[in-house]
């Protein structure tokens, strides 16, 4: 982490001069002009002519590709003092791949949590199979929703119980047409949809910018602990990098419990910041959340996790080698 953190105060520090290029906005208002080699979920490669840089992600405000820039506009970007009217980082959003999520383009207002439990609670979910069961939220109105992987690993059979309002009563609805869209077993997430006929557009949460969180942030959690279905815990961010099996999670004191696995986790905005999936079992307020950075990179990638209905026992699609095409194409 020290390395990366030293990154930045190096790229302030270079001009670069290109009549087309590609314009990284850095979260402390300078940019970086070059051409995007690659974008990885923790950094970013841009060629600047003479090198390439690798810029950490958790730096990078926006992206702008192939846009026209002078060195003299280059010049007064880097020296331009921040605008207060200018977007924040934590108010700019990372584009969401034909529209399946969304965030928000400014910060929403902060709420109490009786006021944000309210306008969400329909949103979150309880997944369910036959082996037991975890929470959900739906990030679109057309049914997909995001759970843990390990809440569905190995089931075939998997229902959605959610929280319709009507009448200011909810009414209690379970879905049974539930499709696997994409899974990472090595992030602990899902995408499912619920295929249904006739169903309803759903309420859908954004999800907001777990860089932009401090410690000691409030923060709270809506799931189903030991299958107590709409439970609210409430407490802050006690770390934003707390390493947990070759991971960086968000440690929180809101309680999780066996059935929060796959519950959002709130800002006092009403933004997900995190996905809960486990605890520490001998000691209190010891929760984890994966930051919601990585549940927006599952999905604007979600190709590459896609399930493959052939095969319920592997999320992966394998190919076979060219060779071996190429020889049973030719074959008679």
């Amino acid at each position: 982490m020290l390395t990366r953190s030293r990154v930045a105060p190096i790229l302030l520090s270079l001009g670069v001069s290109v009549a087309t290029a590609d314009v990284i906005q850095l979260k402390d208002q300078a940019s970086i002009s070059g051409k995007v080699l690659a974008e990885k979920r923790d950094q970013v490669v841009v060629d600047v002519g003479y090198t390439v840089l690798l810029v950490p992600r958790n730096q990078i405000a926006k992206i702008t590709k192939d846009k026209e820039e002078t060195p003299e506009t280059s010049a007064i970007r880097k020296t331009k003092a921040p605008d207060a009217k200018a977007p924040t980082a934590a108010a700019t959003p990372t584009p969401p791949r034909a529209g399946l999520f969304q965030s928000s383009s400014t910060l929403p207002p902060e709420r109490s949590v009786r006021e944000l439990v309210s306008l969400l609670g329909e949103a979150v979910v309880q997944v369910r199979t036959p082996g037991g069961l975890g929470s959900g939220f739906f990030i679109s109105e057309e049914g997909f929703l995001i759970t843990n992987f390990h809440v569905i690993e190995g089931e075939t059979q998997i229902s959605v119980e959610v929280y319709h309002q009507k009448g200011g009563q909810l009414e209690r609805k379970s879905y049974k047409q539930v499709r696997i869209m994409a899974m990472n077993k090595f992030a602990d997430l899902a995408l499912l949809k619920i295929e249904e006929k006739d169903s309803p557009e759903f309420t859908k949460v954004l999800l907001g910018d777990s860089d932009a969180l401090s410690v000691g942030e409030r923060v709270f959690a809506i799931g189903s602990p030991l299958g107590l279905e709409r439970t609210v815990t409430e407490g802050i961010v006690s770390t934003k990098t707390r390493p947990m099996q070759g991971d960086l999670y968000l440690q929180t004191t809101a309680q999780i419990n066996p059935g929060n696995s796959g519950g959002p986790l709130f800002n006092m905005r009403g933004e997900v910041v995190g996905v809960t999936n486990m605890k520490i079992t001998f000691g209190e307020g010891l929760g984890f959340a994966i930051p919601v950075e990585l549940v927006k990179y599952f999905l604007n990638h979600r190709d590459a996790f896609a399930y493959d209905n052939d095969n319920p026992s592997n999320a992966y699609r394998y190919l076979e080698p060219p060779s071996r095409i190429r020889r049973q194409t030719e074959s008679p």
